[in-house]
């Protein structure tokens, strides 16, 4: 008998006759092995199915489990190569240049990170791209390593064009992920991750599979009007958060990744959510700051924490990364619930009965 979930939403959605209830381990093991199926080698496989589970872990679901089946299709069709071993290309003391090969992006990002962590521990900082990469996932899981490792990081990502420059109504500019993390002395590491979208773009896909509406202000149609139809919002673009100001962020994000590393633009590839198409070939890029290099971890460490006195001083304020870490550490005692349609088709894609 399996344990029952500590939260409240969580215990009433196990009670679902729709919902199907499962341990982190098994779902590892059906990603991966789905992965596998549709041509992914081992590294690729599990690594995308660990930042997968993660996700969903997390209660991001629009960056979970339900990525499989696109990744997959990815795979056979050959938009991803499940054949391809990242390799640095370019280097020079803090930099260096990875390139995925045209892979699912999870073993670059794996590579990307170790070799930031060891330039920045060299040089005090660095900055590591790459390019002919795929979909990473949820920007923040790369980060853990080097919040592991004591260092301050950045992540950032394009990905396929679903935003307009400011003033315009083509899609040009990805949703362009940025995530950051603070190592702290004793309490959790601060995470801040987001889009630069209004809502991450697979909150629309889930919508869509889940024939559910989508609040006005989310995306425009085809026409740039309004819609709360989210098939409507995939076929025409997503709005920026902030207004113009996350469309300038997301120019900025769209020229550290793909000018410095010679990736494609996001307007330069298909959708993710098509199995047509070419390799995506889109950028992604690594900073990571030793704060030893600059005022020392001591300095460091007791700004962050006096700023984190500051802010936990106002009731009603959560630390970013708070709420996501504790699903996770739920996730990880009493496993998940996912829906029955979802878990069918893990099951039937890894060859489970």
């Amino acid at each position: 008998m399996t344990a029952a979930p500590a939260d409240g939403a969580r215990r009433a959605s196990h009670d679902r006759k729709d919902m199907a209830h499962i341990y982190l381990d098994e779902l590892q093991h059906l990603a991966a092995a789905g992965l596998a199926a549709a041509g992914a080698n081992p590294d690729m496989a599990d690594s995308t199915a660990r930042a997968l589970v993660y996700a969903e872990s997390q209660g991001l679901s629009s960056h979970g489990l339900s990525r499989v089946p696109f990744y997959a299709g990815h795979l056979r069709t050959g938009r991803a190569i499940g054949t391809a071993v990242p390799r640095i290309v370019h280097q020079r003391g803090g930099a260096a240049l990875i390139d995925a090969g045209s892979g699912l992006a999870f073993p670059a990002c794996a590579m990307a990170v170790g070799e930031a962590a060891a330039r920045a521990r060299e040089h005090g900082v660095a900055f590591v791209g790459i390019s002919n990469s795929h979909h990473f996932g949820v920007a923040a899981y790369h980060l853990e390593a080097l919040a592991d490792a004591g260092m301050v990081a950045l992540a950032l990502s394009n990905s396929p064009a679903a935003m307009p420059a400011w003033g315009g109504k083509r899609p040009l500019f990805g949703t362009n992920p940025i995530a950051a993390v603070f190592p702290r002395r004793g309490g959790a590491r601060l995470v801040i991750d987001l889009s630069l979208s209004q809502v991450a773009r697979g909150k629309l896909m889930i919508a869509a599979r889940d024939n559910q509406p989508i609040p006005l202000g989310w995306a425009l149609d085809a026409d740039g009007q309004p819609t709360t139809d989210p098939k409507a919002g995939l076929a025409g673009s997503m709005l920026p958060a902030g207004g113009v100001k996350g469309a300038m962020l997301a120019l900025v994000v769209e020229l550290m990744v793909c000018a410095l590393t010679g990736a494609r633009f996001g307007f330069e590839t298909e959708s993710f959510f098509v199995d047509e198409g070419g390799p995506a070939r889109l950028g992604q890029a690594f900073m990571a700051i030793d704060p030893g290099a600059l005022a020392g971890n001591d300095a460091y460490l007791e700004r962050v924490d006096t700023l984190v006195d500051a802010m936990l001083q106002d009731e009603g304020v959560r630390l970013p990364g708070e709420r996501r870490r504790k699903l996770r550490d739920e996730a990880i005692k009493h496993g998940l619930d996912l829906p029955d349609a979802l878990m069918t088709q893990l099951r039937a894609m890894a060859g489970a009965s």
